[in-house]
């Protein structure tokens, strides 16, 4: 796998008008911190627990400091509930975060929830002790390219995840938890795009993260072209040790949206639901499999809330974006999601895994032609 992947920008493809933030990346939102850890080992016909194995776990750190003893608002939203993500209920019902986020497999869901606590419980001496947490874990299905079944994620490979993590660049494509996903009937993984939102006389930014993993060729749309409808080969294909093949189920997608814009848990559900939006730009239709999760969250100090205050502390003031300002925060999060989408798309690379079976990377000069051809190149 080349260590610089292309993006739908190096192609000549913008999606939406605002501006992206200098890396076009979640990590352009202050503090934020992503790390991967990408397992690929072992090739030829399944065998449970030795492989192929081609999977990972991806870590979202929210700010700069630790998430446990400063909290910050938080909201999730599904779109479709045919997948998991640990910890909504609390979500739900207190409106902050309080765990780095990690995205991996369906089923190391467990081991990545453990890794996570034991990584938390060696940084923060009261947990366990007289506080508590429940790690938000997501995931998405990796069954057609890797043994998942062996569940070969370990708690050293979340730690890993979760002590490499950096603000700079993010890697995307094949890599962390999206090493074995498809993308309508293509490769598919990991993307991040970001979008800056001025506000009066101060700049503000969106980030988004996605888990892509879901949608039927045809279904396939990039800045409102039907991508899908002229690229009918380069199909999923099985190998000769195995019969599957051709189109797979709906899939999944997790997304993950950060802000330092000051806002509070019910204006970040609604930016969720903005994703949501971003995901249909795309062709997505939430089918009846798929498992389709939105978390948001908003880090500026201003809004985080130490885990222990003063027993004097009664009311908490923090600062919220009036929401008649909100729409250019609503476009930021609907073009942000729908470019990390398109990122993962042009950044993943053909793989084969587990018997045979082959997962195709999105060509990239024939992407090109079709949006010339539909007037949407722009270089």
């Amino acid at each position: 796998m080349s260590p610089q992947r292309m993006r739908l920008r190096d192609l000549g493809i913008v999606i939406g008008t605002g501006t992206p933030g200098p890396l076009n990346a979640i990590t352009d939102v202050p503090g934020v911190r992503v790390g991967h850890t990408t397992l690929i080992t072992g090739d030829g016909t399944l065998a449970v627990g030795a492989g192929p194995v081609r999977t990972g776990v991806t870590a979202i750190h929210p700010h700069e400091g630790s998430v446990f003893t400063a909290t910050i608002p938080a909201a999730i939203t599904v779109l479709n509930g045919a997948g998991e993500i640990t910890g909504r209920s609390q979500v739900d019902e207190w409106g902050i975060l309080e765990s780095p986020i990690l995205i991996t497999n369906t089923l190391s869901v467990g081991t990545v929830h453990r890794g996570c606590i034991d990584w938390m419980v060696a940084r923060e001496p009261t947990l366990g002790q007289q506080d508590f947490a429940i790690p938000v874990i997501a995931e998405t299905y990796d069954g057609f390219l890797n043994d998942i079944a062996g569940q070969h994620v370990s708690i050293a490979d979340t730690f890993a995840a979760l002590d490499t993590a950096t603000s700079g660049p993010v890697a995307e494509g094949n890599v962390g938890g999206g090493t074995g996903m498809a993308l309508f009937g293509f490769k598919g993984g990991i993307g991040t795009a970001s979008r800056v939102v001025p506000l009066g006389e101060q700049h503000y930014t969106v980030g988004v993260l996605v888990q892509g993993n879901f949608g039927r060729r045809p279904q396939l749309l990039i800045d409102g072209v039907p991508v899908g409808l002229a690229i009918t080969d380069l199909l999923p294909e099985a190998g000769p040790e195995s019969a599957a093949a051709g189109e797979q189920k709906e899939g999944s997608i997790i997304v993950v949206i950060a802000t330092d814009l000051p806002l509070a848990d019910r204006q970040l559900a609604r930016l969720c639901r903005r994703g949501a939006l971003g995901i249909a730009r795309t062709g997505g239709t939430a089918g009846n499999s798929s498992g389709d999760l939105l978390i948001a969250f908003s880090n500026p100090p201003a809004v985080r809330v130490p885990r222990h205050t003063p027993a004097t502390d009664v009311f908490l003031t923090t600062p919220r974006l009036h929401d008649r300002l909100i729409d250019p925060v609503f476009n930021a999060t609907v073009d942000a999601t729908a470019e990390a989408i398109g990122n993962a798309l042009v950044a993943a690379e053909t793989m084969t895994g587990r018997d045979g079976h082959t997962l195709h990377a999105l060509p990239h000069q024939r992407l090109r032609e079709i949006m010339r051809a539909h007037g949407r190149l722009q270089s």
